[in-house]
């Protein structure tokens, strides 16, 4: 049995329960990890509530796609893992499979990642969902390089941070927007070369005159809605504007974007479906982000951590919106 986190219909972060579950034994292509700390994701949230690209297909349901533990048994099949490995869990599954809210769970082998020498649990948990969704688009599908410009929305977010270190480390120059002033000194201190509050700037006048009158060559956006036109109007001829996620909760109008407008590309990106679900793709990401945490150009902003008894008020914590960086459960013994 290990203490599992469920939920047996939608709401808010009260509806999450910590229950007694039977663990069972890793099946063909699975592996059982003992879990040491779990990594939230607004994708949980929105789960939970009802919300999410996939809905709940039954009732009680698991939560969580990413964590670090330690490997407890290998199922048949499996190879490239032994028992005491520490190792992380990453987002290559539907949360109607596996679920990561739990002392113990059983995954994919194919969802997990040897933790780089010298890496904590909690790091470990922190690290890869941000940083595989922003190289995954950026570089992978973009190609971001050195000279471009990225200007990035939600850039306090623990992906709005990924992207800062890892435009920094192809050369490229991150832009980070922020509503207020609140996170403007975070946000530089993090890395960004420039910081826009949109309270008081327009996004589109302040790109063209921060890089010339050229544009931005990618757009990072974790909002979308309205405000995704003024985001369109920053962007290069023939640069890309990425979608990852919609937190206005408000309608996009790509339909409304006029034809004067600068050509450009636009685009969804969702990492568990165009990156870790791909074994290829996802051992190039590995790899480039593993030789980032080893470099130390890649450091994982954590924000704050609770205990899984606190995985209600880790949730509202969650939805407040307030951090800076990544939100990290602890699973104490």
């Amino acid at each position: 049995m290990a203490r599992t986190v469920r939920f047996h219909e939608y709401g808010g972060p009260e509806v999450l329960r910590l229950e007694d579950v039977e663990v069972g034994d890793p099946g063909p292509g699975e592996l059982l990890i003992r879990v040491d700390a779990i990594g939230l994701n607004r994708a949980e949230a929105l789960f939970r509530g009802g919300h999410y690209i996939e809905p709940v297909k039954e009732f009680p349901a698991r939560l969580g796609a990413e964590a670090a533990g330690v490997v407890e048994a290998v199922g048949a099949q499996v190879t490239g893992f032994e028992i005491g490995r520490p190792v992380s869990v990453v987002p290559a599954f539907s949360m109607n499979d596996y679920g990561v809210y739990a002392e113990r769970a059983i995954v994919p082998a194919a969802a997990v990642v040897n933790r780089p020498d010298g890496l904590d649990a909690v790091t470990g948990a922190a690290v890869w969902m941000p940083y595989l969704t922003a190289y995954g688009a950026l570089v992978d599908v973009g190609g971001m390089r050195a000279g471009d410009t990225v200007v990035l929305t939600a850039a306090s977010s623990s992906v709005g941070l990924a992207a800062i270190q890892i435009a920094q480390r192809v050369g490229a120059v991150p832009i980070a927007t922020t509503r207020t002033r609140a996170k403007r000194d975070a946000l530089l201190k993090a890395g960004a070369a420039e910081v826009i509050v949109t309270d008081e700037e327009n996004i589109a006048d302040r790109v063209h005159d921060l890089t010339g009158g050229r544009g931005t060559e990618f757009v990072f956006d974790a909002v979308a809605g309205p405000g995704v036109v003024d985001l369109a109007r920053a962007v290069a001829p023939g640069g890309t504007l990425f979608l990852y996620g919609a937190l206005s909760g408000e309608a996009t109008p790509y339909p409304g974007f006029e034809l004067a407008m600068p050509a450009l590309n636009m685009r969804t990106y969702t990492v568990t479906r165009e990156l870790t679900a791909h074994p290829e793709r996802l051992r190039r990401a590995e790899a480039f982000v593993s030789s980032g945490l080893r470099n130390g150009a890649f450091q994982p902003v954590v924000d704050r951590t609770f205990a899984l008894d606190a995985i209600v008020e880790a949730h509202r914590y969650m939805e407040a919106g307030t951090q800076v960086g990544k939100i990290v459960v602890t699973v104490d013994r």
